[in-house]
């Protein structure tokens, strides 16, 4: 709402968005994958195709988690279509000899490696990071090798569905909720939100399609394409709380056109969900960047 009705969040009329939102396939709202090899190009290619076939000829891409991969994948299948590419969870590729050089230099000479004073301490200790990075990803390994298993176990549980799902909730909004009692659930999200979140897994039965994506991730050549250069211009804007954190220099040899990056004050993971004003803002000051360098063209 803060997109498409800005005057009553802050905004002007000229920050009017048409916005659309697209369900995963497997993921709630939309029909399960009829067969294997669904990964994130292929959901790029559906979102490609609907748009088109809603009649957009060019149009802002925005995502978060899976549709951060998604959008950026759209961006680098059809550049032509795409105005602008805002994410609030960057990634770059991070197997190769230059990552980890990069990673062991800048623990000791971050200037050499173009991580800014501000970026340190999301990036070092990197130890540190990364041991809770590991105590965070046990969920990855299991439903990127046998979804099914814990799929149809959840699928038979609603409170085990709701365990599952609220923990993360709880742990990725701050890492710190892991020490509380109750989780720090209700110091963000209300019950009701929750609770929503939970059935719309459970009526819908598609908690076992949502881990069967990560699979298909890791099993086709979804990740290959973090390698790729995205040409469109670029915003990005990291939390601090999120699962990781890439560098803004690091994100520039796979974004040319990265025009705007924002280090966050505060949230984590779901962004959208837990700070929609500062995602909103953040968003409609990319978007302005590109419109103005846009006109500047002209």
């Amino acid at each position: 709402p803060m997109l498409v009705d800005p005057t009553n969040y802050g905004g002007s009329e000229e920050d009017v968005f048409e916005v659309i939102a697209p369900s995963i396939p497997g993921y709630g709202f939309s029909e399960m994958p009829h067969k294997k090899g669904f990964d994130q190009i292929a959901a790029a290619q559906v979102c490609l195709k609907l748009m088109e076939r809603l009649g957009f000829e060019k149009y802002y891409i925005q995502g978060g988690d899976w549709g951060s991969l998604i959008t950026r994948i759209m961006a680098i299948l059809n550049p032509s279509v795409i105005t602008g590419l805002h994410i609030n969870m960057p990634s770059a590729e991070n197997d190769g000899l230059e990552y980890w050089l990069r990673v062991a230099v800048g623990s000791v000479f971050p200037s050499l490696v173009g991580v800014k004073p501000e970026e340190y301490d999301r990036v070092y200790p990197f130890g540190s990071k990364f041991l809770d990075l590991l105590q965070e990803t046990g969920y990855m390994h299991i439903q990127a090798t046998k979804p099914d298993t814990v799929g149809f176990a959840l699928t038979d549980s609603p409170v085990g569905l709701a365990a599952y799902i609220l923990e993360k909730f709880s742990i990725w909004t701050n890492p710190a909720n892991r020490d509380l009692a109750d989780g720090g659930l209700e110091k963000y999200y209300t019950k009701d939100e929750l609770l929503t979140s939970v059935m719309i897994y459970w009526l819908t039965g598609t908690v076992t399609s949502s881990m069967r994506f990560y699979k298909e991730c890791f099993a086709g050549r979804a990740m290959e394409t973090l390698s790729m250069t995205v040409t469109v211009p670029t915003g990005m804007a990291t939390f601090p709380h999120e699962l990781g954190h890439v560098p803004e220099a690091w994100c520039r040899s796979s974004h040319p056109n990265l025009i705007h990056y924002t280090l966050m004050p505060d949230g984590g993971h779901f962004a959208a969900f837990e700070k929609p004003a500062l995602l909103a803002e953040d968003i409609r000051t990319f978007v302005k960047k590109v419109e103005d360098l846009n006109r500047s063209k002209d």
